[in-house]
């Protein structure tokens, strides 16, 4: 076989959810949805991770932390 025939393709990209779906918003009272971009240690996921763009990516970080401040999300998770 010749090499330079065979193309290897990445894994497939991630689609920002907001933009597919209209009736989801980003709301820093709705934790339901933001508890998929954060980890289970509590750090927030970065967009090369959860398929965001830079905008929906920014006010996920904006919600995710006024959510932490009202007592909604946890800041982090310690297992000891």
């Amino acid at each position: 076989m010749n090499r330079s025939r065979i193309r290897r393709r990445g894994p497939r990209r991630k689609v920002d959810r907001f933009l597919a779906d209209k009736t989801l918003v980003i709301d820093y009272k709705d934790p339901s949805v933001l508890k998929y971009f954060i980890t289970e240690r509590g750090k927030i996921v970065p967009r090369r991770v959860s398929g965001l763009c830079a905008k929906n990516q920014r006010k996920i970080t904006q919600a995710v932390k006024r959510a932490r401040m009202i007592a909604l999300m946890p800041f982090t998770t310690i297992n000891q």
